[in-house]
């Protein structure tokens, strides 16, 4: 077992060596053709065979005209509304109702991938494909250099967001893959956003100042950077770049596994890619080898931390100054082909790297496919470095027919526990449990067949996110799917509930919030099935502790007070002598701030 990690130096050029190699297998999830209700459902677009356990599926609801049979890509969600991207534009649906979800705007505007994200009115939307036109256009862009293409951000108005009005946009060397959007604490002015874009860069014939170079031979190269558009909140059409952050300085080629790529996978792939809006050649690799793009860069703003996702390595960055990100530490797998995006634990003590393996039209979770590949990677953050511990990746083995990997997904803000939810294409989504980051294990899935049993057609879950108690997932090809949390022997009612306190006004793919709880009976109900599920508080108090709670909700505001209080203080007290104190004290604090509302 060896792991790569790598200190930022500022130093130019500076040479450093990495020998990236390949972890011992610490995966606890092994592909099972025996045991699990996905192998074998049934092929369909919109008939398919499922498997779910532990969730219900609320809603299916196709893309409208013009937009199905066009990829849908990522969500955002603001207020009452669920924002999705697809390659033709964007779709605003209404999940007041998440049984019932209804379409409020379809907003025509091809260019791949249209990732979108939303601060207060504004809304954002990457363009990254040579096809995308400043109009909005449908026709294309033909000519190789044109006025006509964008490459970049839009940026809209969606103060009414049943109709949102284009007001500007920001035009990058390299365009936008994905992107991401910072709010700095110190800057009320201004938002910040993060481009990502893998493009080849474009001729500064199109886009003046853009340098298709090495930075040793021209210090203004379009490659090894990351763009930060500035967005004046007053004046949002005045967006512009405002750092060229160097974030990849002195990494090198990390070492990789050998593709396993059959002459059907290879002809699969160049199918697809008949199918798929022209974009630009990435570059070939320079100056070392190692990145010159990120894929994703999640930001943890409250703690200062991002995570960037970037081709052959899983960055740690520092944004306390927002508009200069830096690298504080690096870290390289073998085991890993492309890092693609990250999510922190809540409290910062961890955070999990997926593996894009394929890039995402591959069937990658065969019987035969090695579980440490395609998967999730799960590292500590120690004294701001990173530190392996162990990967995961959905137990259930898909067909070759079917696209599959590691894909987006969130936190699911149950009180104590590190729960996520994700995205695996036609994997389906899966729920799993981090909190001890050497043993991830699954708690809850969903799974259709293959869009076709013969043939590899793109779908399946692009990405899936709890938002305010629903977790609401894009499918590629079938839609929008909602679904609602079930209890089981892996999460109980109380801790549903309480996770269904926590409310967001907006909520971005690679932007986290940091959770915090309100005082509810349901929060310190869900300690105390927490505390009984470990065993570290005997069954009589748990019977007594219960009982308590139940008798101070019915009481009247002042004895339901003194009961709280008395409760929090012998819970205090008791802490100690758990093995489990931290959580103890959990449930003490919630009690105590229950008490205060009561």
């Amino acid at each position: 077992m060896s792991l790569s990690l790598l200190p930022f130096t500022r130093a130019a050029g500076a040479a450093l060596l990495l020998a990236a190699c390949a972890r011992s297998a610490t995966v606890v999830s092994t592909p099972s053709l025996q045991r699990d209700a996905r192998v074998g459902l049934k092929a369909g677009l919109y008939n398919a065979g499922e498997a779910i356990s532990n969730l219900e599926l609320m809603a299916t609801t196709k893309s409208p005209p013009g937009f199905e049979g066009v990829t849908n890509s990522d969500l955002a969600f603001s207020g009452k509304y669920a924002i999705q991207g697809n390659y033709n534009g964007f779709n605003v649906w209404d999940m007041s109702n998440p049984r019932r979800p209804t379409l409020v705007k379809s907003y025509l505007c091809p260019a791949s991938q249209s990732d979108v994200s939303v601060y207060k009115n504004l809304l954002f939307v990457s363009a990254e494909g040579l096809g995308g036109r400043l109009d909005c256009g449908t026709q294309g862009v033909r000519d190789t250099v044109s006025s006509e293409r964008i490459r970049g951000l839009r940026i809209f108005d969606a103060t009414d967001i049943a109709n949102p009005k284009y007001i500007g946009n920001v035009q990058t060397c390299r365009g936008s893959h994905t992107h991401t959007v910072v709010e700095d604490p110190k800057d009320k002015d201004n938002v910040y956003i993060y481009i990502s874009g893998s493009s080849g860069v474009r001729s500064p014939r199109e886009l003046p100042g853009c340098v298709n170079a090495n930075p040793d031979n021209d210090p203004n190269s379009s490659l090894f950077r990351i763009e930060v558009i500035q967005v004046p909140l007053a004046r949002p059409q005045d967006a512009r770049m405002v750092n060229s952050a160097r974030i990849f300085e002195g990494l090198t080629a990390p070492e990789r596994h050998a593709d396993i790529m059959t002459a059907e996978d290879s002809a699969r792939m160049a199918a697809r890619a008949r199918t798929q809006p022209a974009r630009a050649p990435r570059p070939a690799p320079m100056r070392g080898g190692g990145p010159t793009q990120c894929h994703d860069i999640t930001v943890y703003p409250s703690i200062g931390l991002a995570g960037g996702a970037c081709g052959g390595y899983g960055l740690l960055l520092d944004i306390s100054d927002v508009k200069n990100p830096i690298r504080i530490d690096a870290a390289a797998d073998s085991n890993f082909a492309f890092w693609h995006s990250a999510t922190f634990s809540n409290d910062g003590s961890k955070i999990l790297f997926t593996d894009e393996w394929g890039g995402g039209s591959a069937p990658r979770c065969r019987a035969t496919d090695k579980p440490e590949w395609g998967a999730n990677a799960i590292f500590s953050i120690v004294n701001r470095k990173l530190k392996f511990h162990s990967y995961y990746k959905i137990p259930a083995p898909q067909t070759n027919v079917e696209n599959c990997v590691a894909h987006n997904g969130s936190l699911i803000p149950i009180p104590g526990r590190d729960i996520m939810v994700q995205g695996w294409y036609q994997g389906g989504i899966s729920i799993f449990d981090w909190s001890n980051p050497d043993k991830p294990v699954e708690i809850a899935y969903h799974d259709r067949g293959p869009v076709s049993d013969s043939t590899l057609i793109s779908g399946g879950s692009w990405s899936v996110y709890w938002y305010n108690g629903t977790i609401v997932s894009s499918e590629i090809a079938r839609g929008l799917d909602m679904f609602d949390m079930k209890p089981s022997q892996f999460v109980t009612q109380n801790e549903i509930d309480a996770a269904k306190t926590v409310r967001y006004t907006e909520f971005n793919a690679q932007g986290q919030p940091k959770i915090s709880w309100p005082p509810s009976f349901a929060l310190a109900r869900a300690y105390v099935d927490q505390l009984e599920r470990n065993k570290c508080l005997s069954a009589l108090r748990i019977v007594a502790v219960r009982s308590a709670l139940a008798n101070a909700e019915r009481a009247n505001p002042s004895s339901r007070q003194g009961t709280l209080n008395q409760l929090s203080s012998e819970l205090s007290g008791e802490a100690a002598g758990s093995c489990d104190a931290n959580r103890m004290r959990l449930l003490s604090n919630a009690i105590k701030d229950l008490s205060t509302v009561s």
